[in-house]
């Protein structure tokens, strides 16, 4: 973690960079196995989500979306890549292998399905 990065209470970060000047309030989870960054001057709302791994799937494998263009990143495990002052409302869920450009927002209670 960045320096004055706020992580709120109930909050879950796990092996994931965040910038500084970001705010991951209460009740927040970012994803693990060093798969989710989280650029400068973002704000996470309360009980939003970046999911980092496939349980309701057969092929666990994350396949992310850049320009138009669809990776196989090889891994079983991928958070959220969020550009620098982005905000996620409340209770929004980023699905796994999400890319945000910077200035992006997500409204509350929305879900971000990348494929």
């Amino acid at each position: 973690m960045d320096k004055s990065v706020n992580i709120g209470p109930s909050s879950e970060v796990k092996s994931s960079i965040i910038c500084a000047k970001t705010a991951i309030t209460h009740l927040n989870y970012i994803g693990n196995s060093t798969n989710s960054t989280i650029g400068q001057k973002v704000n996470f709302k309360g009980g939003s989500i970046a999911a980092n791994h496939y349980n309701e799937r057969a092929d666990k494998r994350i396949l992310v979306k850049c320009k138009n263009t669809v990776i196989d990143t090889g891994v079983e495990k991928f958070g959220a890549l969020v550009g620098d002052n982005s905000r996620i409302g409340a209770n929004a869920v980023l699905s796994l292998g999400t890319i945000f450009e910077k200035k992006s927002i997500v409204k509350r209670l929305e879900l971000i399905e990348q494929l």
